[in-house]
């Protein structure tokens, strides 16, 4: 077997368990909102299972990464495919700790009603979860376009941030009592806002696996 096609597989086989982390961080993202919405708290639980797992992704994709890495004369494009997937899924394992941390936050609601019907929030939430498993698959498909449409959809991410931080600083002034509720939920969206801006930055790494360069900020 050739060095190329060694590498051809070995890129493959990192595609493959990319695909399979991604489905894992959409359900952990899906279980902590339905969580959120239908209280329950041992669904909350299964997320930081979920975690656990998607950490051990990271570190065998790491692990696949590197030993490309070694092989004999690898060209630029290799370096560029495999430094990019390396930067991907340390941003998908942080993704992963979000939502954890949504799922901590769940848990630490009472029996009190919330204060807000929830609405924005699972609107953020199937936004990034798009936004995710479109990254993943522009790079597996060196789709630029799809890639550099991460930063406008996550627009959309950031005017719904902004909207529910608004509504709870009212509900906060009108009545202090809700102020306890309102800053769980500040901090939900404010995770939920974190994982658009790492799906934004997945979208950036693909775009220098194909570029050879990496988009700057203005």
């Amino acid at each position: 077997m050739s060095i190329r096609t060694r590498y051809e597989q070995e890129l493959k086989n990192v595609f493959d368990r990319l695909i399979l982390m991604c489905r894992h961080i959409e359900s952990a993202i899906e279980k902590c909102v339905k969580a959120l919405m239908e209280r329950d708290s041992e669904l909350a639980k299964e997320v930081f299972e979920e975690e656990k797992l998607i950490d051990k992704m990271e570190r065998d994709i790491e692990q696949s990464c590197l030993q490309i890495l070694l092989m004999e004369h690898p060209v630029a494009g290799d370096f560029r495919d495999v430094s990019a997937a390396l930067k991907m899924i340390t941003d998908l394992e942080r993704i992963g700790d979000q939502a954890r941390d949504i799922a901590e936050i769940t848990t630490q609601f009472g029996d009190e009603e919330y204060i807000k019907k929830l609405v924005h929030i699972p609107q953020m939430a199937a936004i990034v979860i798009q936004m995710i498993r479109d990254g993943v698959q522009a790079y597996i498909n060196r789709d630029l376009e799809l890639a550099r449409s991460l930063d406008r959809t996550d627009d959309k991410v950031d005017e719904l941030f902004n909207l529910v931080m608004a509504e709870l600083t009212v509900l906060i002034k009108k009545n202090p009592d809700n102020a306890e509720q309102a800053i769980m939920f500040m901090m939900i969206t404010k995770y939920l806002e974190r994982i658009g801006d790492h799906a934004v930055n997945i979208g950036e790494w693909v775009e220098y696996a194909i570029t050879g360069e990496h988009p700057k900020k203005e």
